[in-house]
C-alpha cells in the first residue's frame, strides 16, 4: 500500500516516466543514480512498476500498461484486455447497463465495462489491490463510471445492478487451484449469487468439467489468438444448457448442436486441428460435421477428410506421409526431403517435441509439421504442410 501510495505523488509519477523503459541489466545502475535525487523506497517502487507494466502489454497494450498500476498478482490473473471488451459487448447486447464486479482485481474487467458504457461497481477485499483498481480508473479516465468499494464481496448488495459478474481467485499459496470448491469465493456461492442476479458470467478455469455447469447455465469457451484463455458461465441469456466456443480475435462463435460423436475413420488428404476453445467445449464433432471428417482415433481431437473445407474453428493441414512411429523412418524422409524447420505437434503421445527434434537434427531449407498422435490405436506419424 505505502509503494502504491508513494508512486501516485507528482515525484513518483515522474519518477515513473523516468524509468519506464528501463531494461532489467540496467536497473543497478538505474537504481544507485536515481537514489542520489530520490528515496530508495520510491526509487525501488518505480522500478518494481515498471516491470510489471512491461510484463502486463501482452495483456492490456503498450498505451493502457504504460498508464496502469499493477500488483504481481494483478498482472497473472486479470483478463485479457481483448477478452474482457468482448465479455463487456456481450453484456451490452443483453442490455445491460449496470455491473457488480465482484473480486475485481486490479480493474481489468471493470475498465472494458465502462469503456461500454457500463456502470461498475467493483469490489475487492484486498486493501492493495483495491486502490490499484481504484487507481487504473481514475489513470483511464473511467472514476465517473467505476465506484470501487473495498469489501468482502459475500457481504455485498448487489440488488439495484443489471448484472453481476464474478472473477474467483484460483491461486492459492500453493500455485493453481483446480477444485472450483476452492476458488475465493467458492463455486457454488458464485453460482447462487448468479441465480439471484437478473443476469450474471461467471469467469472460471477453462478445465472445469462439464458435468457441474448449472443447467440453466450457458457456458462458453473463449480462445484468443488460438490460446484458449477462460471458460464463461453465463445466466440470464435465454439459452440455458447452451455451449458454445468463441475465437478471438473476431469474435467468431460455434454454437454445440448436440451432435453424436464423429466415426473414426481412415486418413485423408487433410486433417484439422481444433481451435482449444472448441476442444474445451467439446465441439470437435461440429466442426467434422462443418469439414465432411471424423476421427483419426476415437480419444483424439484431430479430424481428418478427404476434401478441403476451411473452417474457422480449426487449422488444416495437407497430410503427405502416414508413418508407423520410427525416429529412424521419420529422420530419413526428412532428410530426403530437406526439412530444416521441423514444427512437431503431438496428441495422444508420450514423446516431447524437443526430444524428437534433437534426434532427427533437421536440416534443409524446407519447412514441415509432423503430428505425433494415434490412428486407430496404433502409434503414427503424419507428416504435412499447414494450408495457406
Amino acid at each position: 500500500m505505502n509503494d502504491l501510495a508513494l508512486l501516485l505523488t507528482p515525484e513518483g509519477r515522474a519518477l515513473l516516466d523516468e524509468v519506464r523503459d528501463t531494461e532489467p541489466a540496467r536497473e543497478l545502475a538505474v537504481a544507485t543514480r536515481l537514489r542520489r535525487d530520490h528515496p530508495a523506497e520510491l526509487v525501488s517502487a518505480a522500478l518494481g512498476q515498471a516491470r510489471l507494466r512491461q510484463r502486463a502489454v501482452a495483456k492490456f497494450g503498450t498505451e493502457d500498461a504504460g498508464r496502469m498500476f499493477f500488483t504481481p498478482n494483478g498482472v497473472e490473473q486479470s483478463t485479457r484486455a481483448s477478452v474482457a471488451a468482448y465479455r463487456a459487448r456481450r453484456l451490452t447486447e443483453l442490455g445491460v447497463t449496470s455491473v457488480a464486479d465482484l473480486c475485481c482485481g486490479i480493474g481489468g474487467d471493470a475498465i472494458a465495462l465502462a469503456r461500454a458504457g457500463i456502470r461498475v461497481l467493483a469490489v475487492d477485499r484486498d486493501p492493495l489491490t483495491a486502490a490499484a483498481a481504484r487507481a487504473n480508473a481514475e489513470a483511464l479516465g473511467l472514476a465517473e463510471l467505476i465506484e470501487v468499494r473495498e469489501a468482502d464481496v459475500t457481504e455485498v448488495d448487489t440488488a439495484g445492478y443489471d448484472a453481476v459478474f464474478v472473477d474467483p481467485a484460483r491461486r492459492g499459496g500453493r500455485g493453481r487451484v483446480f477444485d472450483p470448491e476452492a476458488y475465493s469465493p467458492p463455486l457454488s456461492w458464485a453460482v447462487e449469487t448468479a441465480r439471484r442476479a437478473p443476469r450474471a458470467a461467471l469467469k472460471i478455469a477453462p478445465g472445469i468439467p462439464h458435468d457441474i455447469v448449472p443447467p440453466e447455465a450457458e457456458a462458453e469457451w473463449i480462445s484468443d489468438g488460438g490460446d484458449v484463455k477462460e471458460a464463461v458461465l453465463w445466466f440470464g441469456t435465454g439459452a440455458p444448457g447452451a455451449v458454445r466456443a468463441t475465437l478471438l480475435p473476431g469474435p467468431r462463435t460455434l454454437l454445440g448442436r448436440g451432435l453424436p460423436d464423429p466415426a473414426v475413420r481412415p486418413v485423408g488428404r487433410y486433417l484439422y486441428e481444433p481451435d482449444g476453445a472448441v476442444i474445451r467445449a467439446h465441439l470437435v464433432a461440429e466442426v467434422a460435421e462443418e469439414v465432411g471428417g471424423g476421427l483419426l482415433d476415437a480419444t483424439i481431437a484431430y479430424v481428418t477428410a478427404d476434401e478441403l473445407r476451411p473452417t474457422p474453428y480449426a487449422t488444416g493441414y495437407e497430410i503427405t506421409d502416414q508413418l508407423p512411429f520410427n525416429v529412424k523412418r521419420l529422420k530419413a524422409l526428412l532428410r530426403e526431403r530437406g526439412v530444416g524447420t521441423l514444427t512437431v505437434k503431438k496428441r495422444g503421445s508420450a514423446v516431447e517435441p524437443e526430444e524428437l527434434r534433437r534426434k532427427v537434427r533437421p536440416q534443409g531449407p524446407n519447412a514441415a509439421t509432423v503430428f505425433l498422435t494415434r490412428v486407430a490405436g496404433a502409434p503414427t506419424m503424419l507428416i504435412g504442410q499447414p494450408l495457406a
